[in-house]
């Protein structure tokens, strides 16, 4: 018999993270994330694993980091202002190379601002929160299943590819109930971090491997590891030489490019003929498809484009899509964050429009429609 619960996006996550092999969280309450924070507290004993509430926001985040440098498979959730603070740990993770997902669930801002109100504007956040050049990836589920199934992938690409994933929701998809099956969604076999083995004689934790992903030093098993927040030789320890330092940045970005297939993930909604392609994801996202579904009825093809990988951005799978289009539309509930990708990678001449809501409320489908009749008129 089917495993079919009515579940929270925000609960989905956490489920997602507990059957993907998550033992460490570490949390600090905030609206709209707090119910994965309660889940995980309960669920995470279950497993012989470790729950923490910490007494801020920068500190669950440097918890979730060293919990992970232990070996563990470890999470934070978070929203809007707690986003914020976790970026100077988060760029340490991004830097060592050290893995962790971190949920963001986008409400409106900026500071406190609108604490139960559903919001899309920490898309630019996700990619440039931290300083410097760095990896991340970046998913984004537009459904309560998705909530499930992209945390495991979360926890899949982190493990595997030493480069932190953040989990990206608005308020909507976080709050949303929804009928899942959940025994129809576990994953076939866990990703496991590749740890260390061998000889312990000159090992160096951050080598240049043929796969761009040095095998992860565990504490315990001997392998000498120098772990730092500084740019760094192979070795572990700092550097400040120009060719060296700029080998050892590019090969922590290079990777993703060299394992895009493994992180890029997207749903194309009746784009092969479509006049105008919309791009949306999250909560706007499920308001596009019911409009292209009505716009298709009113005789106008359009289609949909939606990114389960926000970043790096799907840039050739888009591409594909636009031949023939005369026009993009992008409905987002910021000032115009995703549009901005997506005007520099349109080269040709083809107009990119964005639909933008700031008031707190969801864009709906309706508006789309009336965008799109406006676009085309």
């Amino acid at each position: 018999m089917a495993n079919q619960i009515n579940l929270q996006g925000n609960q989905a996550c956490a489920l997602g993270a507990i059957a993907a092999g998550c033992t460490f969280y570490a949390g600090y309450p905030i609206t709209p994330s707090s119910e994965v924070a309660e889940a995980m507290s309960r669920e995470l004993p279950k497993v012989g694993g470790t729950f923490i509430q910490m007494e801020d926001e920068i500190a669950s985040m440097g918890a979730v980091v060293g919990a992970s440098m232990g070996g563990l498979k470890a999470m934070t959730a978070t929203s809007g202002p707690g986003f914020s603070l976790k970026q100077e740990n988060l760029g340490y993770a991004c830097g060592a190379e050290i893995p962790c997902v971190i949920i963001n669930v986008m409400r409106g801002g900026p500071s406190t601002g609108m604490p139960t109100r559903p919001a899309q504007g920490d898309i630019m956040q996700a990619r440039w929160g931290t300083h410097g050049d760095h990896p991340i990836i970046v998913l984004t589920p537009a459904s309560v299943a998705e909530c499930y199934t992209e945390t495991i992938r979360a926890f899949e690409l982190t493990e595997r590819l030493r480069v932190p994933v953040i989990v990206l929701i608005d308020e909507v998809i976080g709050h949303l109930v929804e009928t899942v099956d959940l025994d129809a969604l576990q994953p076939e076999k866990l990703v496991e971090r590749t740890f260390a083995t061998g000889s312990k004689d000159g090992f160096e934790p951050y080598a240049v491997t043929d796969d761009m992903i040095p095998p992860f030093p565990r504490p315990g098993d001997g392998f000498r590891s120098h772990t730092t927040g500084l740019t760094h030789l192979p070795s572990g320890f700092p550097t400040q030489n120009p060719a060296k330092a700029e080998a050892a940045l590019v090969r922590t970005t290079d990777k993703l490019d060299l394992h895009a297939d493994l992180i890029a993930s997207n749903e194309l909604v009746q784009t092969k003929d479509a006049d105008l392609l919309i791009v949306a994801l999250g909560i706007s996202a499920r308001a596009a498809q019911q409009a292209v579904t009505d716009l298709r009825a009113d005789g106008i093809k359009a289609g949909l484009f939606r990114p389960k990988t926000l970043w790096p951005f799907p840039e050739s799978d888009l591409k594909a899509c636009v031949n023939g289009a005369k026009a993009i539309l992008v409905p987002e509930m910021n000032q115009g964050q995703m549009i901005l990708e997506i005007e520099r990678l349109m080269a040709r001449d083809l107009p990119v429009i964005g639909l933008n809501k700031i008031d707190g409320e969801a864009i709906t489908p309706a508006e789309i429609v009336a965008k799109v009749n406006e676009v085309l008129s």
